[in-house]
């Protein structure tokens, strides 16, 4: 399943604006799942944009003790990683599984590179794992919410491991269930799993994520990657949202009981959700395409692919709201 159109993401709410002819002011965005009630960010102390970033600034033993362990690399949003991991394998060869349907840069990173990249079905995974170089899981999967237990993706790391092909677990969804998270479980060879502070922390224009790996393949993706990759700020408001644990006990709670009301919202005005995660819904439809532009012509953006629509959460009860009214609306118009 690929996303409508080219390579785009959520939160292009001003060519929304454009196409529509609606000004960006009138817009409820639910198209990037990302808490829409994110970690409140402190102000900062002049010297954080006046000194270039430090190894020693604290954030080190902040992810240390969050992650559980010393095997983590800061970096410019996961994103960074995703497009360097191809350069750190066999250069331009080999072959790569990409759990589908998924986040597109996974494939569109890999394929860049020269890789033989497939997308593989959970059901396929069994047929294709032994031939496999590189598998490429996001967990829980975006954008269908689905998660895959720890045990299953240890048993997948080792029998790639045994053959020296790689297991990459992208968590960029998992905070709110961290006993799935097998972030802990690094280092080991050939398990590469990427955290990020956008989603849960809701500070996707941070650019702050993290790649926990054995310290060879830290060592060589650091290399490429050049110093001060993270910015001073970015350091400064990851290592504080990293050990606010008072903060990041009460967004689960809110995020998982906000994900439980908006699948009840979409059951109630017939749109099935089977499946999301604390951050977003999906909803399987053929007329993913109608609903995507039927809720746009009301200024509701969400995100559409070939098969189906991922809703993220509103902000608050007006959000909320305006949501139930444009679903109403949906249903009428679908009558008609």
């Amino acid at each position: 399943m690929s996303e409508q159109g080219s390579l785009h993401h959520g939160g292009r709410i001003r060519a929304a604006a454009h196409e529509y002819r609606i000004a960006v002011r009138h817009w409820l965005d639910l198209s990037t799942g990302i808490n829409p009630q994110g970690w409140p960010v402190p102000a900062m102390p002049a010297e954080v944009f006046q000194r270039l970033p430090e190894d020693d600034d604290g954030l080190y033993m902040a992810t240390t003790a969050f992650f559980g362990n010393t095997a983590v690399l800061p970096v410019a949003g996961t994103q960074a990683a995703i497009q360097v991991l191809p350069r750190l394998h066999a250069i331009g060869h080999g072959r790569v599984g990409v759990l589908s349907p998924t986040y597109a840069e996974h494939v569109h990173a890999w394929t860049a590179a020269g890789y033989s990249v497939q997308a593989v079905g959970f059901d396929e995974i069994e047929g294709v794992l032994d031939q496999l170089d590189v598998l490429v899981v996001v967990n829980p999967n975006n954008p269908t919410g689905e998660l895959i237990e720890p045990a299953m993706l240890y048993d997948w790391h080792k029998r790639l491991a045994t053959r020296g092909a790689w297991l990459v677990v992208d968590e960029a969804f998992i905070d709110a269930t961290p006993a799935a998270s097998i972030a802990g479980a690094v280092p080991r060879p050939g398990l590469i799993v990427l955290r990020s502070l956008g989603k849960f922390w809701g500070l996707a224009g941070v650019r702050a994520g993290f790649v926990l790996a054995d310290q060879q393949l830290l060592a060589g993706l650091r290399a490429l990657l050049g110093p001060w990759q993270v910015s001073h700020p970015a350091r400064w408001i990851a290592q504080r949202a990293l050990v606010d644990n008072v903060w990041r006990e009460a967004a689960t709670v809110r995020l998982q009981r906000d994900s439980e009301r908006l699948a009840s919202l979409l059951d109630s005005h017939g749109w099935r959700s089977p499946s999301g995660c604390a951050l977003f819904r999906w909803v399987p439809t053929e007329r993913a395409a109608w609903l995507h532009d039927a809720l746009a012509r009301q200024a509701v953006l969400v995100r559409c692919f070939d098969n189906g629509l991922r809703f993220g959460l509103p902000g608050d009860e007006p959000a909320w709201q305006r949501l139930d009214a444009a679903l109403k609306e949906v249903r009428e118009w679908a009558k008609s």
